[in-house]
């Protein structure tokens, strides 16, 4: 599932998009979930109160207060840098403009719903390019795009019911998904990730500190760390801390 944000200050072309995104999810097998924002002042802050981020914005150029390019650029000073934008604007000069905040697509209005959907499309294909920077999992009966730095800890969970069942515990929530977690100790850990237990997988990006055999997390977790790793733990996260610092 796509996270997108709509940011127009006009209602009508909010819904407008939105409802070619749902037409488009009909059509396929893609979902999105979709927040709109009547203006550039209100998405910049949902950033700056350190929200989720979202995988796709959409934004209209002309608007009161700010507009969508200076969001943008608000946007991208934050150090957001995976989300994919696309302008909609009825002014083509604005354009090379647009450039500066790396836009993946400009489009004039009114826009096509045909065309639209042709570029969601090749977005989500540029997504599935992207695949480091991204994990996809099964959650419930939906799939669920989850970028690797808002993941916390990934881990094994006890179920008499599910077998194999695993918690991806994200910044503001936890999904259910299936899997072995050995599997994915050994697809992320050139990725900052770290499995410290035979059951727990960490993001060394996320951690605070290491005490008394446990790590704690960002989110306020205390994981324990297994016997047989501790050394190996904070042997990997001083070779860690020491390339982030460099």
């Amino acid at each position: 599932m796509y996270k997108v944000a709509i940011c127009d200050d006009e209602q009508q072309q909010r819904e407008l998009v939105k409802d070619m995104l749902i037409a488009l999810s009909v059509k396929t097998n893609l979902n999105f979930d979709i927040e709109m924002f009547s203006s550039g002042e209100e998405l910049a802050a949902y950033y700056e109160n350190h929200n989720p981020s979202f995988h796709i914005l959409i934004l209209d150029v002309e608007m009161n207060g700010i507009n969508g390019i200076q969001t943008a650029r608000k946007i991208r000073s934050l150090k957001n840098v995976d989300e994919q934008i696309i302008f909609l604007t009825s002014y083509p000069e604005y354009m090379l403009e647009s450039f500066d905040v790396v836009t993946y697509q400009y489009l004039i209005k009114p826009v096509a719903p045909h065309i639209f959907e042709e570029k969601i499309v090749k977005l989500h294909q540029y997504f599935q390019a992207q695949d480091p920077k991204f994990i996809v999992i099964k959650s419930a009966y939906e799939e669920v795009i989850l970028k690797h730095h808002d993941i916390i800890a990934i881990e094994a969970a006890k179920s008499l019911t599910i077998k194999n069942k695993l918690h991806f515990v994200t910044r503001n929530q936890t999904y259910e998904s299936k899997g072995i977690i050995s599997n994915y100790a050994s697809a992320l850990k050139d990725f900052h990730f770290l499995q410290i237990h035979r059951s727990i997988i960490i993001n060394l990006l996320h951690v605070k500190k290491f005490a008394g055999g446990k790590v704690f997390m960002s989110n306020g977790m205390e994981l324990p760390i297994g016997r047989s790793k501790i050394k190996e733990v904070k042997d990997t996260y001083t070779k860690f801390m020491v390339t982030e610092m460099s």
